[in-house]
């Protein structure tokens, strides 16, 4: 049944009387029709507009053929690396190739090409010369400025000037992907189009561009350091979409200009795009190979808001999504709810109503309608600040509504959530509600390190907010009668972590009994407050040197001493201990039992 789905070739178009599509996406994923995929949401948010868009998938790069499937469209194609950035797709922490792609059909890898923003792009200009391309998705996002590429360990060109596109969307994008859809259909030229919030240019002159402020060239950013995070600085200060200003960043003879962050979507316009009509499964040309498995993860889950206001300084959302909360109204998210019960390969179970952070559903803050997310204070760093309303109750409600449908057997809260909200006065009853009916025996949280001094580079709090947090969890379960466990997520090697303070977090852990699984090896991405600061080895925001621990080999010792238990990891424990000169310690790690379930 592909009449379901945005077309993919030119048999398609034929059956719906199409001669040619007014835009093409072409994405690095397979296509999944589904709005936890970006190019799936920009497809249909087009298409209710009054566009024809078509689509092509993982084409073969290595020449110009896939994309011209659906001939040249009538006003531009849209190019996506897809829901993360090619390279963190297709390679480890360690620089290794990855073995599996969830994006991908069967999880095999080798669908995308590297940078495949930039090689996208350049095919449809050999195919295509002088067809309009726009570029989104995290990767064009995160790579809108320059920045430095830990895969090849230098400080790149915006993404913009690399790939030669026309216009680069970073954020979310709906707002923006409709804006030059219509004025492009209405006939104006897309290399002129240079006022649209959220949206990337460059120019040969930075002229009329109203108030801005012009950052250290890529040049300089390349060759000095303290440059590079004078730039960060800029771009993290006025990421905002009320009080940002247009940013200049001169590129040899271009001026790549970034327009202040699109405004935020309204509960209306995000209760609209997650009901438009998606087929909500994978394309069936991948069914002999086993499907996509990254749907699988989320075929039953529902997103119920963007953004976070947390910002840890290793992680992208706030960049990408931006740290103003927009959730869902409870009774779309019940709809849909109501919709995926239906499904006749729905077995009664919804694995997750959530976004970034489960528990910022609903959070609103007075000041975000008008002045913005704050320059200079952060919503729960150092605490929960005092302008930060975030009440459960409603959430609650809608988890009832939700289980009350006739179909529904089970909901649980599958995202990861903050505990230090938990842990907040007044979320008692959330919590209770919680362990009580959502948690399907383990609950995700991020403690990420136990080190004050790390915690605050990764702007988390204090690890005793999380043993608070710990002690009411158990305490929830106790009172009705459950045994249910935390999953914990640890990042390894953080910038500002030594090898000491893995080793204080290891003896932490294993005083409480706690074996972490997940543990991430940090991966400094492009344009965080982190990445940063693995690059300079300076804090972007105060210059105050900082260490990092860059070689694979010191990589590995710090994820050795939180996972000692491990036989792989004896001899990378014991040459950890040997250089900190703890060879005391052995016994304590290798004469332990392992206590399961946490």
């Amino acid at each position: 049944m592909t009449d379901k789905f945005l077309p993919m070739t030119r048999e398609d178009m034929r059956s719906r009387g199409w001669s040619e599509p007014d835009v093409i996406i072409v994405t690095g994923d397979a296509y999944v029709d589904h709005p936890s995929y970006g190019a799936a949401i920009m497809g249909r948010v087009l298409e209710a507009d009054g566009f024809k868009v078509g689509i092509i998938p993982q084409p073969a790069w290595t020449s110009a053929k896939d994309f011209t499937a659906l001939g040249r469209p009538k006003l531009f194609f849209g190019v996506t690396a897809g829901n993360l950035d090619s390279m963190l797709a297709n390679y480890t922490s360690n620089r290794n190739r990855r073995r599996e792609d969830e994006y991908s059909p069967g999880g095999k890898t080798g669908a995308r090409p590297d940078r495949a923003t930039i090689i996208y792009t350049n095919r449809i200009k050999e195919a295509f010369p002088g067809v309009g391309v726009v570029i989104g998705g995290l990767e064009a996002s995160l790579r809108r400025l320059a920045h430095y590429d830990y895969w090849s360990d230098k400080v790149r060109k915006s993404i913009l000037l690399d790939s030669k596109a026309d216009i680069l969307i970073y954020g979310m994008g709906e707002r923006q992907i409709v804006e030059i859809a219509r004025r492009l259909r209405s006939g104006e030229d897309i290399k002129k189009i240079d006022n649209v919030k959220g949206t990337v240019i460059a120019r040969s002159n930075a002229d009329n561009t109203g108030e801005h402020i012009i950052i250290p060239s890529f040049e300089d950013v390349s060759k000095d350091k303290d440059k590079f995070n004078t730039a960060f600085k800029a771009v993290y200060e006025e990421a905002d979409p009320r009080r940002g200003r247009t940013i200049i960043q001169p590129h040899d003879n271009r001026f790549v200009i970034q327009l202040p962050p699109a405004l935020p979507l309204t509960a209306n316009e995000l209760d609209k795009i997650y009901s438009l009509d998606y087929a909500r499964n994978w394309h069936p040309k991948y069914d002999k190979e086993g499907g996509v498995p990254g749907f699988e993860m989320i075929r039953f889950s529902i997103t119920s808001h963007r953004g976070c206001l947390g910002a840890c300084n290793f992680c992208s959302l706030y960049l990408h999504q931006g740290r103003i909360v927009q959730s869902r109204s409870p009774a779309s998210i019940v709809a849909e709810a109501e919709k995926l019960s239906r499904r006749p390969d729905f077995k009664g179970t919804i694995t997750d109503i959530g976004g970034p952070t489960a528990n910022m559903f609903l959070a609103v803050c007075k000041e975000w309608e008008t002045k913005g997310a704050c320059k200079t204070k952060q919503c729960l760093i150092p605490s929960k600040c005092k302008n930060l309303l975030v009440d459960h109750k409603d959430t609650i409600k809608m988890w009832e509504r939700v289980r009350k449908l006739p179909k529904v057997k089970h909901l649980f809260i599958g995202s990861g959530l903050r505990y230090d909200l938990l842990a907040d006065k007044g979320a008692e009853e959330y919590l209770k509600e919680l362990c009580r009916c959502h948690i399907s025996g383990r609950l995700k949280v991020a403690p990420e390190h136990t080190e004050e001094a790390v915690l605050k580079l990764m702007n988390k709090p204090p690890f005793d907010i999380y043993e608070e947090f710990t002690k009411k969890f158990e305490a929830a379960n106790r009172a009705i009668g459950k045994r249910q466990f935390l999953v914990n997520y640890i990042v390894s090697g953080h910038p500002g972590c030594t090898l000491e303070d893995s080793l204080s977090m290891s003896l932490k852990f294993a005083k409480k009994h706690i074996h972490p699984e997940q543990i991430q090896d940090y991966i400094p991405l492009p344009m965080t407050m982190s990445g940063s600061m693995y690059y300079t080895e300076k804090d972007p925001l105060t210059g105050k040197k900082i260490y990092v621990a860059k070689g694979l080999r010191e990589r590995k010792l710090h994820r050795a001493l939180i996972q000692y238990d491990n036989p792989d990891n004896k001899r990378y424990v014991i040459e950890a201990l040997k250089k900190l000169g703890r060879m005391d310690l052995a016994k304590t790690f290798f004469n332990r039992k392992r206590t399961y379930g946490k």
